[in-house]
């Protein structure tokens, strides 16, 4: 694979932690925003504006994602962007949540495909000159026979980029990918395969059953093991000192950012959701930072962790 991206994940793959894993194990080819919800208001919220700061995004490809049914939306937001030198966005057609797909929103559009090519049509009609725009798309809402149908309305646009996450919305992240439906992605456009690459023998095994797979997004993997961009392009593996050195200044950015110690450990929280899966029995120490109470008791519970349990990927 030639090209290797980190998939947008809500309330882990923020600015603050592109810039921790860029200088440590990347850069990604491309870094892709947690989605930006346009609306009526036409504002971004501040953690929206965080996101799309050329600041905090500096020396990185960063593609922000759009999660809109409505082109109007997403048409002012490609504008907003614009201004502030994006010239690539992403339009999240694959999140599965149900909350969102309730609000034909994420992969809850593609159960309305007029509605999807229309809001397509709009989108592209409106564009600033000189911005490009990619979708990231699960192949059905309720069944995979919806993809050949979907596929034929992709095929219409100039995607800069189409990102296939092979599952349905009702599947969420369960059962096996359905990789028939990637052998079937054809389009005048790159596509790029996204879902369950944890390890280098993954992607070797994806390469081997599909040769042209030439670019591939890491979401969940990638957060299980930070190094796993630097290991497909032939590099080591992370040590645990890598590791720990990774937690501390992700802990050091989130604590110079959130206001209190809760907020800090909530997001910590998450990343060791899947970073635990490295070492060899982590359940009671996981169970230790969740009841600690200030960041001391969680840096304790870290530390044990890391003394007394081997970590390996």
């Amino acid at each position: 694979m030639n090209k290797l991206y980190a998939a947008p994940m809500e309330g882990l793959t923020g600015y603050l932690w592109r810039q921790v894993h860029a200088a440590l194990f990347g850069p990604a080819d491309k870094y892709f925003t947690p989605f930006l919800s346009p609306n009526a208001t036409c504002t971004f919220q501040r953690k929206e504006l965080d996101e799309i700061d050329p600041a905090h995004n500096a020396g990185l490809y960063v593609v922000p994602q759009l999660l809109t049914n409505r082109a109007e939306h997403f048409l002012w937001a490609a504008g907003e962007l614009y201004a502030r030198g994006h010239r690539e966005i992403n339009f999240n057609l694959g999140c599965p949540a149900g909350t969102v797909a309730a609000k034909r929103k994420g992969s809850g559009l593609l159960a309305y495909p007029q509605e999807l090519d229309r809001c397509l049509e709009e989108i592209f009609a409106g564009l600033p000159r000189g911005m490009s725009v990619s979708v990231k798309t699960r192949i059905g809402k309720n069944d995979p026979a919806e993809w050949p149908g979907l596929l034929a309305i992709y095929r219409k646009y100039p995607l800069s980029e189409l990102i296939v996450h092979p599952r349905i919305q009702k599947e969420f992240y369960k059962g096996v990918p359905h990789r028939d439906a990637w052998a079937a992605v054809s389009g005048p456009w790159p596509a790029v395969y996204n879902g369950d690459i944890f390890t280098p023998k993954d992607a070797a095994a994806l390469c081997q059953d599909y040769p042209g797979t030439d670019a591939a997004m890491l979401g969940r993997g990638l957060m299980r093991d930070p190094a796993l961009l630097r290991r497909l392009r032939g590099g080591p593996a992370a040590s645990a000192q890598e590791l720990r050195t990774y937690h501390d200044r992700l802990l050091e950015a989130y604590r110079q950012r959130l206001s209190g110690d809760q907020p800090v450990m909530h997001r910590m929280w998450e990343l060791w959701a899947y970073l635990s899966a490295g070492f060899t029995r982590p359940e009671p120490y996981l169970k230790r930072m969740r009841k600690a109470k200030n960041l001391p008791e969680y840096r304790a519970a870290v530390d044990a962790l890391f003394r007394e349990q081997r970590y390996t990927t």
